[in-house]
């Protein structure tokens, strides 16, 4: 064994992984959600959400380049605040979020998949949870070049969608819209509601801060990745909606599990049985991912309290932590095994959001202390992304209540 982690990540892989993470298997219900809160006007949601979400992820750029650690937000807040017991807490809150985030995915996609084949779902979430575990632990690189192939096999699926969408009829709804005509004050309402649903498809770029001890040149390729990410997402999702809303009803789009089928029929016509496949490469994505990163906090947190420093270890020749790599995996198939979709989705939400306030709160502290940094973004970054992180935890709390 050895104690580091091996440098061999560039900018485009890093890049792909965020992206992966983030538009996962959710966009394929997600639209509809969007679409019944926010009517015509989902596209506008998606993009607002994409706004919302950005001072936080510029508040992980800066902190990519002033802690480069594969612990990441449990170092943000360990030194932001200057509380190691924090840091700790933040950790195992994000550790506990990506095998929780994990499970959900990987339940949801073994759904997608025993519809194409035919066999036991217990025993599909082993077999594929076991699969993606082995990748993790044979090594960081190629764990991120299947990613990233899964990535290109999802964009590709929402890249046909968006095809199909854009050649299908328009809904006389959709046509008699004037786009040009500013929103009424109840879609105004229904922007903001769509908006703060959408956000929960931005979550995922915080997973790309802690790959940072495996990155190359981590101080100009974490911000710029993170940054990249976001925009190249925000684009796909405002381009998916536009298409969804422009060929299914509002009413059909928002009542269907798989409203992203329903664009594809409409254009092309057909059974659209191919979205089940590419819906489940999207899940195999996100578990892979979540696997990856929560490996690698939970590696970082060995670093700070003894109870955790035998995961601080990485394989002489994968270069990976592989004691953490096999526990998240266990936990992972455990919570799939275990728990419904939508609890898993809810804690995950709020165990995010919560970390998020933390993580803005200790960069405004860090910033006044220390002001100096490779990448460094405006004070009222961190505030602004402090105040939408603490607005939408209490939305997603009230929703739970």
């Amino acid at each position: 064994m050895t104690e580091h982690l091996k440098r061999r990540i560039g900018l485009g892989l890093l890049t792909a992984y965020g992206v992966g993470v983030m538009v996962g298997a959710g966009i394929y219900v997600l639209v509809g959600a969007v679409a019944g809160a926010s009517g015509l006007w989902a596209p506008l949601a998606f993009m607002c959400a994409g706004v919302i979400a950005a001072p936080t992820a510029l508040s992980y750029a800066e902190f990519s380049t002033r802690i480069p650690e594969a612990a990441g937000e449990a170092a943000y807040v360990g030194k932001g605040l200057n509380s190691q017991a924090l840091a700790v807490l933040v950790g195992l809150a994000i550790v506990t979020a990506g095998t929780v985030s994990a499970g959900a995915v990987l339940r949801g996609g073994v759904g997608y998949l025993t519809a194409i084949v035919d066999m036991p779902a217990e025993w599909a979430m082993v077999g594929v949870g076991l699969a993606l575990v082995t990748v993790a632990v044979i090594g960081v690189l190629e764990s991120l070049w299947l990613a990233a192939i899964f990535t290109v096999i999802e964009i590709v699926g929402l890249a046909l969608v968006i095809w199909a969408g854009m050649g299908a009829e328009p809904v006389a709804e959709f046509a008699a819209l004037d786009w040009f005509e500013p929103p009424s004050d109840l879609a105004l309402a229904g922007i903001g509601a769509g908006a703060v649903l959408a956000f929960f498809a931005f979550i995922g770029f915080e997973d790309i801060v802690n790959m940072a001890e495996e990155v190359k040149r981590p101080e100009r390729n974490m911000p710029l990745a993170i940054l990249l990410a976001l925009g190249i997402t925000t684009v796909i999702y405002g381009l998916v909606s536009y298409a969804a809303v422009r060929a299914v009803g509002i009413d059909a789009l928002s009542g269907s599990e798989k409203p992203l089928a329903l664009v594809w029929q409409a254009g092309r016509g057909g059974e659209a049985e191919f979205m089940s496949a590419i819906a489940v490469f999207a899940a195999l994505n996100g578990v892979l991912a979540q696997i990856v990163m929560a490996s690698r906090v939970l590696y970082g947190l060995g670093r700070r309290t003894a109870v955790l420093g035998v995961f601080t270890h990485a394989h002489a020749r994968f270069g990976t932590p592989v004691l953490a790599t096999v526990l998240i995996g266990a936990v992972v198939i455990s919570a799939a095994l275990a728990l419904p979709v939508a609890v898993l989705a809810e804690v995950t939400s709020s165990i995010l959001l919560g970390v998020f306030v933390l993580v803005n709160l200790a960069l405004i502290v860090m910033k006044r202390r220390e002001p100096e940094a490779p990448f460094r973004v405006w004070m009222v970054v961190p505030v602004v992304g402090l105040v939408l992180a603490a607005g939408a935890l209490a939305v997603n709390l009230g929703v739970g209540i």
